[in-house]
């Protein structure tokens, strides 16, 4: 079976260091093109990708004929135009997150691809992660009784101005770039939606939320996490329920950050500890994506999914005001 033929709409550092290579080495795909304003930004590409397609330019890769699908990491501000301009020129599309700044922003792309007949996703890898997949078994079976609490947090630091996720503009800031994740992973694990934002507590910088604290409450359990782009590093979602716990340690970058471990403590004091050593999630978002793509079967992360999650991010800003 012929491979996915992938193509790039920009040379970012996160392209060339995390996705250009997963797409790479994914079974069923074949990285073949990227679109780049400076054709010595692809150098990186060509070092692991011998042979690429180098287009000057977004649009040339939409109008090269030998690309089904291409995957974007443009700026946020970016994500919908360029997203709606693939899927108007005939290619799947796997984007970035956040896909959209706000939750209504989601439906002309849901209405694009619909219409198209053809996948677009946001790149939100950490469904496709076994250590998810086995934490969402785990809590929906009722490995931990009944679920009361879940908390999350994820930090690094990075004050360079310089960088987008610091620039107001571009659609910067903590809870875009990283609370999807603290959010979608709360959602994704248990299966429920957020009812309403307890409280919420938000600290900004150059007109660029830089700490955030938010309570709320969900159907059957209570939530509070914690986002910063100002703190160092850490990272744990934890589910709390009445006959046992489960900690992910490294449910963000794992690999990266630590590696990617579920900690089950159920009653009697005991203890089971699960280890995902050598996971590329990267890798598994696109090979699933390319099946998907190929044979219509189900994708973890549809976009309604995804809307969903921005939905929480937006009830969070209207409720620090």
């Amino acid at each position: 079976m012929e491979p996915i033929r992938w193509g790039i709409l920009g040379a970012s550092n996160f392209a060339r260091t995390q996705m250009g290579p997963a797409l790479h080495a994914a079974k069923g795909a074949s990285l073949d093109a990227i679109g780049t304003s400076d054709p010595a930004k692809a150098d990186g590409f060509a070092a692991f990708a011998p042979g690429l397609r180098v287009h000057r330019g977004y649009q040339a890769v939409l109008d090269d004929p030998e690309i089904d699908a291409v995957y974007i990491p443009l700026p946020n501000h970016l994500h919908v135009e360029w997203t709606l301009k693939a899927l108007e020129a005939g290619k799947h599309v796997l984007c970035e997150k956040p896909l959209a700044m706000r939750a209504a922003e989601f439906d002309p792309v849901i209405a694009a691809r619909d219409a198209s007949g053809l996948l677009a996703a946001e790149g939100y890898m950490i469904v496709h992660h076994p250590q998810f997949i086995r934490a969402r078994e785990l809590v929906q079976s009722g490995a931990i009784g009944t679920l009361r609490h879940v908390d999350a947090t994820f930090s690094f630091f990075n004050d360079d101005l310089n960088n987008i996720r610091n620039q107001s503009s571009a659609g910067g800031g903590a809870l875009s770039d990283i609370g999807v994740y603290v959010f979608g992973g709360a959602r994704f694990v248990s299966g429920q939606e957020p009812q309403r934002i307890r409280d919420a507590y938000i600290e900004r910088q150059n007109g660029v939320d830089t700490y955030t604290q938010v309570t709320a409450d969900f159907p059957d359990f209570s939530y509070s996490a914690m986002v910063s782009i100002r703190l160092f590093k850490r990272q744990e979602l934890t589910f709390h329920g009445e006959d046992g716990l489960i900690r992910l340690t490294c449910p963000f970058n794992p690999g990266v950050h630590d590696q990617a471990e579920l900690r089950l403590e159920t009653q009697g004091d005991r203890v089971t500890v699960e280890r995902f050593p050598g996971v590329n999630h990267y890798v598994l978002q696109v090979e699933a994506f390319c099946q998907s793509a190929r044979n219509g079967t189900p994708y973890a992360c549809p976009l309604e999914f995804s809307k969903g999650t921005q939905q929480m991010i937006d009830m969070t800003l209207a409720a620090a005001g």
